[in-house]
């Protein structure tokens, strides 16, 4: 991943987070609605998450030392799982603002140039989310997308108060504009833990997807039709990094030399199809009984075992 790409990006995410803020506190000031208000400290938050992402990815993108000989990618995570806090935070300062004004719901003033401005903020979430998908996906980065599942968040956020305001002006229920504000939060909430389970995932060293692990195996068989053999084919995810390693079985007679360029070749050709890949092979002799004894791996303990 490109430290320099990504973290434009995030500049990005920063700058339209500025501009946010300032539109709905205005719209906030102006109406006097809860709901902005709510919709106002998500923004602030997301500007809070952007700074921090935006240094997760600086440190991520470190090459290896001597202290993390596998690189620094797992900063990303610091970055989701805060923001997965911050996000619980806002919904949190929502609920319990939104809650006095439940019983003591106030009139909503200025509506249309509030509600004009909310728009504004409104449509620039919605193309710099557009933009940090498409980025977060290429780049695969949980940094960017995170990013971008908070501010989409904060989008539907904005059309739902929106609405509500609208619909609070057209039948002068003013008890709706808390309720909404309190629905907004429970929606945050949801979006919070959607983010933390996938932080979490990363942490624990998830698998590769099934679609990855297959595109492995379709580039092993071409080798397999011609007798070599493969096992304890392992691989986890550490932010825009794949970690893949397994055995290579071929016949004992091999020399070091033809036996070290297949598996240069393997690990080449898989490095090309899953970018950002780091394969390691281990050597084995197909006639040796002694390389079948891990063909499988206890994963609770990382000891071989026997099939």
């Amino acid at each position: 991943m490109s430290a320099k790409s990504a973290r434009s990006y995030i500049i990005l995410s920063i700058v339209a987070a500025i501009i946010t803020i300032a539109l709905k506190a205005g719209a906030y000031f102006l109406t006097g609605s809860v709901g902005l208000l709510s919709d106002a400290l998500e923004s602030g938050i997301n500007l809070i998450a952007a700074v921090v992402a935006f240094w997760a990815l600086s440190f991520a993108t470190k090459p290896p030392d001597a202290e993390h000989a596998f690189g620094h990618s797992k900063a990303e995570y610091f970055s989701s799982g805060l923001e997965s806090a911050l996000i619980m935070v806002a919904a949190i300062s929502i609920a319990v603002a939104a809650w006095g004004r439940l019983f003591n719901p106030l009139p909503i003033e200025q509506v249309g140039l509030g509600l004009a401005l909310s728009l504004v903020a409104t449509a620039i979430n919605g193309g710099v989310a557009f933009v940090l998908f498409r980025a977060g996906k290429r780049l695969r980065s949980i940094t960017l997308r995170a990013d971008a599942h908070h501010l989409l968040t904060d989008v539907w956020t904005s059309a739902g108060v929106v609405i509500g305001i609208l619909i609070v002006k057209l039948t002068g229920w003013l008890v709706l504009d808390p309720i909404i504000a309190l629905i907004v939060a429970a929606n945050i909430i949801w979006a919070g833990f959607r983010l933390l389970r996938e932080t979490g995932s990363g942490l624990l060293d998830r698998s590769l997807s099934a679609n990855e692990q297959q595109t492995i195996m379709n580039l092993l068989m071409p080798y397999q039709e011609k007798g070599i053999q493969f096992h304890a084919l392992l691989t986890r995810v550490a932010g825009s990094r794949r970690f893949i390693s397994f055995h290579v079985l071929v016949p004992g007679e091999w020399t070091v030399q033809h036996g070290h360029d297949l598996c240069e070749e393997i690990e080449l050709a898989i490095s090309h199809a899953l970018p950002g890949s780091h394969v390691i092979t281990h050597l084995e002799p197909s006639e040796d009984p002694a390389s079948w004894d891990d063909q499988t791996l206890d994963r609770t303990s990382g000891n071989s075992t026997h099939n």
